[in-house]
């Protein structure tokens, strides 16, 4: 494993360390990938929301999760039309401004904008610009077999990007990597869930972010030191609103306004990043490793608008978390420009106002900087369930 992180983390402080993760989270130039680079290695770059990263991790590359990134669009602009969700255009613009190097990038079809992505971004690359097809339809017999082809599809690719066979063993190994990091990952969310005033949304977040830009195994070793000293930290719980945040699906709200959701409420679960938690259960290690994977995509995995599995009504699975979390309140909220998270709330409101739960409807945009009106807003909606 080449080293990315600065290994002075080690000797921090709990807080120091915190910081750290906040400013590699937020820094637009992605210093642990070039780091990872000026080693030698190569860089799978993968769209949101879900990529198996088992397959690029099994032959060396590291898989970067493109969320977008903190940049103004200058460049990407040009390639794209004017209505279009924000997440798009920054992430083409880091690698357009040189701020992050691939040798492969994989899109999805999960809306009209990220379809077509890989077809933009390969009109300005030389290297593989692919799209992985995740099955339209999960509920099909056929399901895991079209899945295991696909993934051996897209495993032909990485090799060639890679000059190495990925062998069983190797890929067997990297799903072990990987389950132990969907474990830490649980149990970060159960911190979040159980003890809230102990980590507040902003750096919980930060700590997922850092798995899709550092090796998952220095991530690991990240979390293991992490998470026993965040569960012995000394925080005085507090009278707060327990809420569940529904929206972050794809695009990513700007870490101010997880900050400013941070000093009125408890977050107490959400969909942020989930693509780095979508795989609820340990994949088995004991069957073919191409099958396993697509198998637990099929069967053990969470929810989104843009998977679309009538096992798994996605109302219905937003209430079960808002249950198990023992959330209050929903914040529901959607990217500008986001067609999949706003139809979506149709259905979410519908659900909730039958449930009789209180919810509070907004919008967001990964490069907002002004949270004043919003933060009034839902302070007042907070207050009313504080003191109804």
């Amino acid at each position: 494993m080449i080293p990315t992180l600065p290994q002075e983390w080690r000797d921090g402080t709990l807080d120091d360390v915190l910081y750290l993760c906040r400013e590699l989270a937020e820094d637009p130039t992605f210093p642990t990938v070039r780091a990872w680079r000026a080693q030698g290695g190569k860089v799978a770059g993968h769209f949101q929301v879900y990529f198996p990263e088992e397959i690029a991790h099994a032959a060396g590359l590291l898989p970067v999760k493109m969320r977008g990134a903190p940049l103004e669009p200058g460049i990407a602009d040009s390639h794209f039309g004017s209505y279009l969700c924000s997440i798009i255009k920054t992430s083409l613009e880091a690698a357009l401004s040189q701020a992050l190097t691939l040798d492969l990038f994989v899109s999805h079809p999960i809306c009209d904008a990220a379809r077509n992505l890989a077809a933009i971004w390969a009109r300005n690359y030389d290297y593989p610009c692919q799209i992985l097809y995740l099955p339209q339809n999960p509920n099909s017999a056929h399901s895991v077999s079209y899945l295991t082809d696909e993934y051996a599809r897209l495993q032909r690719v990485v090799e060639q990007v890679a000059n190495r066979h990925i062998d069983a063993e190797a890929l067997t190994h990297s799903i072990d990597v990987f389950n132990r990091n969907r474990a830490l990952l649980r149990e970060l969310y159960m911190i979040k869930r159980d003890t809230p005033w102990l980590l507040d949304a902003a750096d919980a977040w930060c700590l997922v972010a850092l798995a899709g830009f550092v090796p998952r195994e220095e991530h690991n070793d990240l979390l293991e030191n992490l998470l026993p000293r965040i569960r012995a930290r000394q925080a005085r719980r507090e009278d707060r609103v327990r809420v569940v945040f529904e929206g972050g699906f794809c695009e990513q709200p700007p870490l101010d306004l997880l900050r400013m959701l941070g000093r009125t409420c408890y977050v107490v679960d959400d969909d942020l990043l989930i693509g780095l938690r979508w795989l609820t259960e340990d994949v088995s290690v004991d069957a073919a490793p191409l099958q396993a994977l697509a198998r637990a995509y099929i069967e053990t995995s969470s929810y989104s608008p843009v998977q679309h599995d009538l096992r798994k009504p996605k109302e219905h699975m937003l209430l079960e978390r808002v249950r198990a979390a023992r959330a209050d309140a929903v914040i529901l909220a959607a990217a500008k420009m986001c067609e999949p998270g706003l139809e979506e709330q149709v259905a979410y409101t519908q659900m909730l106002d039958a449930q009789q739960i209180p919810y509070f409807v907004s919008e967001f945009e990964e490069n907002m900087t002004s949270f004043e009106n919003l933060e009034m807003q839902i302070e007042t909606f907070l207050e009313n369930l504080q003191f109804a």
